[in-house]
């Protein structure tokens, strides 16, 4: 069946709106976690005094502010999101570090309301995968870029690499309460749409890149399984909706099946230890 592709971006945009509240409430411990990704792309992207970078779907804008002490003082950073609840919790996570190069903007990827060749950086962490057309979110971010600019993206690797969104997955599967994937449709627009670093390669390949990059990187989620539960509630809309309208006695027996099924990550401390694994690329315009 065919992607409604109007229909998702309705739905991508009101769902990133209500889970804003989520992001922010968990936003240390997702900076802790993603950092090794935000340097790789910093490092990669190469941000220089005086430059113009542009994040895009950029969340809570934690790449963004990297890049902006980077290219300060004349330099500055756009931090972009689709959702203006994302953009709140970004605006007051700069004023807390006293940043003043960076604005922020609604924009949707897909149709970069920027001009021809403005910025001289892109960015964009775990956004391309959740898109509805990413080819065209590429070539859109190649229009925008400078001759000689550079795009670091960051996707997630196949979900087989990622137990902490494979096992919640298979335990609302099994119960029924989402549906299994179609092993012969396309995937969809969502973490695990771009798991494949061939995938990311043709498709900056196809946007006009040149001299593509592309790297696995290993992370670690290190918590409490209780905090995994909260955490996965607040930044997973979809789990969120399918645990939470169960019954309470049901949401119980979800929540002792999933800390079942992490037994395996638990150490002697009673903390999980949980790998994750993402592809960060980089290419030139």
């Amino acid at each position: 069946m065919s992607l409604d592709a109007e229909g998702y971006r309705r739905a991508s945009l009101e769902g990133w709106e209500e889970a804003a509240a989520g992001w922010v409430r968990r936003g240390e411990l997702m900076r802790a976690f993603a950092a090794p990704v935000s340097h790789w792309m910093i490092d990669a992207a190469s941000p220089q005094p005086g430059e113009r970078v542009l994040e895009l779907a950029a969340g809570l804008g934690e790449t963004g502010m990297l890049a902006a002490e980077l290219v300060a003082p004349l330099g500055g950073v756009v931090i972009s999101d689709q959702a203006e609840a994302m953009l709140e919790g970004a605006r007051a996570r700069a004023t807390e570090l006293g940043l003043s190069n960076v604005e922020f903007r609604i924009l949707n990827a897909e149709w970069i309301d920027l001009p021809l060749a403005s910025v001289d950086v892109a960015l964009c962490r775990w956004g391309y995968m959740l898109m509805a057309d990413p080819a065209t979110a590429l070539s859109e971010t190649r229009r925008v870029l400078r001759p000689g600019g550079r795009v670091a993206l960051a996707v997630w690797d196949a979900l087989a690499h990622n137990p902490w969104a494979a096992l919640p997955a298979q335990e609302l599967i099994e119960r029924g309460l989402v549906p299994a994937p179609d092993p012969d449709a396309p995937p969809p627009p969502g973490p695990f749409a771009l798991g494949s670093a061939e995938q990311v390669t043709q498709l900056l390949e196809q946007a006009g890149f040149a001299e593509v990059r592309i790297e696995a990187l290993e992370l670690v989620r290190r918590e409490s399984f209780q905090e995994f539960w909260e955490t996965t509630l607040d930044l997973s809309r979809g789990f969120h909706d399918a645990v939470l309208a169960r019954p309470a006695d049901e949401i119980a027996e979800i929540e002792a099946s999933l800390a079942a099924r992490f037994a395996p990550y638990r150490g002697a401390d009673g903390m999980l230890t949980i790998p994750a694994r993402t592809l960060v690329a980089a290419a030139g315009a």
